[in-house]
């Protein structure tokens, strides 16, 4: 279902940014996974991996020091929290797909995506991902499950100087793809995503689906659709009644 809180602009659209965790892969388990054999490794409790879940979305360091400052009695140290940032980093890059997976329909909404023109007489849209997940991981993962073909390039949380929801790197992304603002959406499943787009001028589709959608309550995004097969009829020039 596709609810239309502002309606997109579709036959102008020249380029779609996608997020990544919890909008084309559903990657909380290699992640809780991950976090926890980290705070094994280190001498710490496990946490639930429902919390977990819950820290991420602005990047590899930040959950980790979520996660390292949920016992409120132990604190964080920096020098001991890089250490523990490299551990997770490795073992996540040894264990980012054994969990896993695209969500049920995402390569075919990609695929039909991928023939979608923009602005009558352009080419099709432009696709890209910007997540804040580290670049090397999420181009490894984006290439095994089949997305990576689908997109003008991959961005990480460390390509840019800044990470999501400054505007940095969807303001890069749309130089590269020759779009302007009112010709970009933002496709995430949390107000990160959201507020990016916001903060760029851009517009923005929020997910329901994935791992954050609670989050759009907080900053309301211009659509909400729930599930990636939306994504077409959302985008779609010749589109039937979305406001049901």
């Amino acid at each position: 279902m596709v609810h239309v809180i502002r309606p997109l602009p579709v036959e102008s659209l020249k380029l779609l940014v996608f997020d990544l965790d919890g909008t084309l892969i559903d990657s909380a388990q290699d992640l809780c996974n991950s976090v926890n054999a980290t705070l094994a490794h280190f001498g710490r409790e496990r946490l639930p991996d429902e919390m977990v879940a819950g820290f991420i979305g602005d990047g590899a360091m930040m959950l980790i020091r979520r996660a390292f400052s949920a016992d409120a009695d132990v604190p964080v140290d920096e020098v001991v929290l890089a250490e523990v940032y490299l551990f997770f980093l490795d073992y996540y890059r040894e264990h980012k797909l054994d969990f896993t997976y695209a969500y049920d329909g995402v390569l075919e909404a990609l695929a039909a995506l991928k023939v979608l023109h923009g602005p009558p007489g352009g080419e099709a849209r432009a696709m890209a991902v910007l997540t804040n997940k580290p670049v090397r991981p999420a181009q490894a993962i984006c290439e095994a499950l089949g997305l990576a073909p689908y997109f003008l390039n991959i961005y990480g949380g460390n390509s840019f100087p800044t990470k999501k929801p400054d505007p940095g790197g969807l303001l890069a992304v749309m130089h590269e793809a020759g779009a302007r603002p009112e010709e970009t959406v933002m496709i995430g499943d949390s107000n990160v995503d959201v507020q990016t787009a916001r903060n760029a001028g851009a517009w923005s589709i929020g997910c329901t689906f994935g791992l954050a959608p609670e989050t759009l309550e907080i900053t309301q995004p211009d659509v909400l659709v729930d599930s990636p097969a939306d994504w077409t009829a959302a985008l779609s020039p010749r589109k039937i009644d979305l406001t049901r």
